[in-house]
């Protein structure tokens, strides 16, 4: 296995999301893959899927490990994709999938963290956001719902939440799903185009269109503010979408694997009972 996968998609010192780093990234950085074709790359996926779903079965058993995964990225770029192509096959008792929407009543009525922190995963739970904490300080600041100082100090809330939890036990991995707006477009008249996608089609999608710079600008401002080897940041080039689930298998398998999974010790009691 290529074990650099981890540090390919890290983000630099003078990280900036730009159109162009969206699509394939050369061959010599490209993750594993048994050939050099879609289907290869496809094959790779099932593969590394399979690995997930087997060390997700050890991790349930142990109860001694929490994994959070953190999907972010613009409309159209692949979180639903992502989940179903590289956690789609994880047995459903101890992983659960938590789609953020816009905050109910109740939820504005406590701080912006309180919804997010009892979705958090139990010990042997995988859990993935499907968008998450970060919205705080994306759309309310894109859209100046917030002041700069007040997003200042949600960086630092930001931080302090995801130190206190890889410190109680919870690892975690964070993916920018980078697609271009060229890209974005495409998918949006695709939508368009066939009326059984009609359903993942929102109008509010193209009002969010029209601010792609300041949300470029703002999703770079809290990458950079919140990247730590405790909670890191990955950079997923998703123009490609059997790339981006390619990418993001491996490096999930690596974390995986870097967690020294193991069953619990079987009960040598049990060795004597007799089934009638």
């Amino acid at each position: 296995m290529h074990m650099e996968i981890n540090t390919q998609f890290r983000i630099s010192k003078d990280f900036q999301l730009k159109d162009e780093n969206a699509s394939l990234r050369p061959l010599a950085d490209k993750p594993e893959s048994k050939t050099d074709s879609k289907s290869g790359d496809k094959l790779s996926t099932i593969s590394f899927a399979e690995k997930i779903a087997n060390y997700q079965e050890i991790l349930y058993a142990q109860k001694k490990h929490k994994l959070l995964i953190v999907l972010q990225g613009m409309d159209t770029s692949g979180k639903d994709g992502t989940v179903r192509g590289v956690f789609g096959q994880i047995n459903p008792l101890g992983a659960r999938t938590v789609a953020f929407k816009a905050p109910s009543t109740v939820e504005r009525e406590h701080d912006y963290l309180w919804r997010i922190h009892q979705e958090v995963p139990v010990t042997g739970e995988i859990v993935i956001f499907n968008r998450s904490h970060y919205e705080d300080v994306l759309i309310t600041r894109v859209h100046e719902w917030i002041t700069e100082a007040e997003c200042k100090r949600r960086f630092a809330q930001i931080r302090d939440f995801e130190r206190m939890l890889t410190e109680t036990g919870t690892v975690m991995l964070k993916f920018f799903l980078h697609i271009s707006k060229a890209e974005q477009k495409q998918r949006l008249e695709e939508r368009l185009a066939d009326p059984d996608k009609h359903w993942k089609f929102d109008p509010q999608d193209l009002v969010e269109r029209e601010y792609w710079d300041r949300y470029q600008q703002a999703y770079t401002d809290a990458i950079k503010a919140s990247d730590a080897d405790h909670a890191p940041w990955y950079i997923i080039p998703s123009n490609s979408k059997t790339q981006r689930n390619l990418a993001i298998a491996q490096i999930v398998v690596e974390k995986l694997e870097s967690m020294k999974l193991a069953f619990p010790p079987g009960n040598p009691e049990y060795s004597k009972i007799k089934v009638s």
